[in-house]
């Protein structure tokens, strides 16, 4: 786990460095408009892991009831493998959910391993969810209690 490294809610003055960091990670990246109208809604709770004062991630979900569906984990490909994406997990982890579930590029073995180790099992499969590439979605989810 990298020192300094600080996971709080997103605000609106983060839009442009998650923005930044979509464009990055995403081949379908989400605009600054479609962050705002995201974290405008209820039903998010969006969180950034920043460092030294710097946004070098972030991740979000949305809560229906008692259940958590993540829409969006994105690491600064310089902050990866230390630790960043499991600290966005961790928080998202703390919200009161029965579970928490998201989807998953079939080819984003990294990504994979990361919610395994978290205890995410998988529940199934959409295919030809992801497009440029074309690519089916692994549906990863979370029991509350069944964490390893």
């Amino acid at each position: 786990m990298m020192q300094n490294l600080n996971i709080r809610p997103m605000t609106e003055r983060d839009v442009d460095a998650v923005a930044a960091l979509e464009q990055e990670n995403f081949s379908n990246p989400w605009t600054p408009a479609m962050i705002l109208e995201e974290l405008a809604q209820d039903c998010s709770r969006y969180f950034v892991a920043e460092c030294d004062g710097k946004v070098i991630g972030y991740g979000g979900m949305q809560i229906i009831l008692d259940e958590g569906y993540v829409t969006n984990i994105a690491v600064s490909g310089q902050f990866r493998r230390r630790g960043v994406a499991s600290a966005i997990i961790e928080r998202m982890l703390e919200e009161p959910l029965s579970f928490l579930s998201l989807e998953v590029r079939a080819s984003n073995a990294p990504a994979i391993a990361l919610y395994r180790k978290f205890g995410f099992l998988q529940c199934g499969l959409r295919r030809g969810y992801y497009s440029n590439p074309t690519e089916d979605a692994l549906i990863l989810t979370c029991m509350r209690g069944e964490r390893t």
